[in-house]
């Protein structure tokens, strides 16, 4: 990419959007197109089109998606599924048809089978089930990834897909229903400690081990990534180290200054066992993650202290 290239940054107004676009600016990057859902909707498919042949993008970050914790996508499956097809599929093609130069595509750990070899290789996948929790979010991106090397295979596109790991982060989705571990538990914690609570229960049994990547480091990748010609096939984005669900609770009961004691409800899923992801291919172009896990958690607290 050139500073003025015209760059097209997919969802924008999310964590990950919005990360991408602050290292973009960071980085120079001048001519950014941006959209909101009211201007563009990318379930429909004609605005996308006719999105594509006016504004004519060089590059494409493809960060829109639906996402969210276990509790949203088991009760919405159908949902996941079919809006984050219908995102790629509108974004992927028509980025084809507008001869796109390069197009970033980002899906997550999660669709990677469940009981996957660890740390996951990019080869894992489609190798064993998924986790039940998620199927239908695991089934789109796996398309997208799909249908990124369909269309380079076919048509010659350079379409990346990056995998990154579970992402947290600025801008991140608190809500205690819909958003993942992290963040819901960060606000249990705070709001735990605001109302004097004695004990705050923590779903399932604090096993399950995660890696963590904050989300600015993600968006650090994605522009490396988009600047290396040599990437060029699915590549792993993560820490290449993880943590378990105890440990981080731990940690945030600290970063909160949460007095009280931390209660396992085991009757609740745990999700899969581990999702750690190796990072060897990232890793061996030049691009590690910086930000520590207590750095990155301080930090997102901050940020919803001021901003939530």
């Amino acid at each position: 990419m050139q500073k003025n290239s015209k760059i097209f940054v997919a969802g924008h107004r999310g964590m990950v959007g919005s990360a991408i676009l602050r290292e973009l600016q960071k980085q120079g990057y001048s001519n950014i197109i941006i959209k909101t859902r009211v201007e563009l909707d990318l379930l429909n498919q004609a605005q996308v089109a006719e999105f594509f042949v006016r504004e004519k993008p060089e590059f494409v970050f493809l960060a829109a998606a639906k996402v969210g914790g276990i509790e949203a996508n088991r009760s919405q499956l159908g949902a996941f599924t079919y809006e984050n097809l219908q995102i790629q599929n509108n974004i992927i093609h028509n980025s084809y048809v507008a001869g796109v130069k390069r197009l970033i595509f980002l899906g997550s750990s999660c669709i990677y089978p469940r009981l996957a070899p660890q740390p996951m290789k990019e080869e894992h996948l489609l190798t064993g089930p998924l986790e039940p929790t998620n199927y239908g979010y695991a089934i789109a991106k796996i398309a997208g990834v799909k249908m990124c090397e369909a269309y380079r295979t076919q048509y010659g596109c350079d379409f990346v897909p990056l995998m990154p790991t579970n992402l947290y982060g600025i801008n991140d989705n608190f809500d205690l229903v819909n958003s993942h571990v992290l963040p819901a538990l960060l606000r249990k914690f705070h709001e735990a400690k605001i109302s004097g609570q004695k004990s705050m229960q923590v779903w399932g049994s604090g096993n399950p081990k995660r890696e963590l990547l904050y989300v600015d480091d993600l968006a650090e990748a994605c522009v490396f990534s988009m600047n290396n010609e040599n990437i060029t096939e699915l590549t792993n984005i993560g820490t290449g180290e993880d943590v378990t669900i105890r440990e981080l609770a731990e940690s945030l009961k600290e970063i909160t200054q949460f007095t009280g004691e931390i209660e396992f409800d085991a009757s609740k899923p745990d999700g899969t066992p581990r999702k750690l992801l190796d990072v060897s291919k990232i890793n061996s172009y030049g691009w590690k993650a910086k930000t520590s896990l207590v750095d990155g958690i301080r930090t997102t607290y901050n940020w919803y202290l001021q901003n939530v």
